[in-house]
């Protein structure tokens, strides 16, 4: 994967099949420190403790249909290749959390990628899964609970075409804002 942000789609599509009702997506980037953390948060089955620690080798998977699973084991890479680190931890019925440090400005850290339409896909495709949406810049933060947004729109489908829209330029425009603060577009 060449961007963070298809990490993200990978691992969140694995907790969507894992039966999560809310799924958690939190980076913080913090300049100063040199650190991009990606926490990514369920509620779903969870894994058991021999499955937590099988998880991180490409040749343990829960799927049927194939042998081999990479998302997480290339997660895992990507930040240790930055001198970054990964955690994951998980309980059976409870769900799981999955976090990786990355050196921020390390020449081998995979760029973020298009994370506001990493977002908008997986909101709108998965419209009975709850989000709660995080990006923290140096401080500043942006944050996306679609409980709330669902509230607001009184029933009305994510998936209706203006919803989609307005959710994509919302999204979008409040992750530049992040960056302007600090210099970065």
């Amino acid at each position: 994967m060449e961007e963070l942000s298809l990490h993200i789609l990978d691992i969140v599509q694995n907790s969507v099949a894992a039966k999560a009702e809310l799924i958690e997506v939190e980076i913080v980037e913090d300049i100063e420190a040199d650190t991009l953390t990606i926490t990514i948060t369920d509620n779903g089955c969870g894994m058991s403790e021999e499955m937590v620690k099988k998880v991180v080798d490409p040749f343990t998977t829960g799927r049927k249909t194939r042998r081999v699973g990479l998302g997480i084991p290339l997660f895992k890479l990507a930040a240790e290749l930055t001198g970054g680190d990964f955690e994951i931890e998980s309980e059976l019925g409870k769900g799981t959390r999955i976090l990786a440090r990355f050196g921020h400005s390390h020449i081998d850290r995979q760029p973020l990628g298009d994370i506001a339409s990493t977002m908008h896909q997986l909101i709108v495709m998965n419209e009975n899964t709850d989000f709660l949406y995080v990006h923290k810049v140096n401080g500043n933060e942006f944050k996306l609970d679609t409980r709330e947004v669902k509230e607001i729109l009184g029933g009305v489908s994510l998936a209706e075409y203006e919803v989609m829209v307005w959710l994509l330029e919302y999204l979008k425009e409040n992750e530049d804002s992040l960056y302007k603060t600090v210099g970065k577009e």
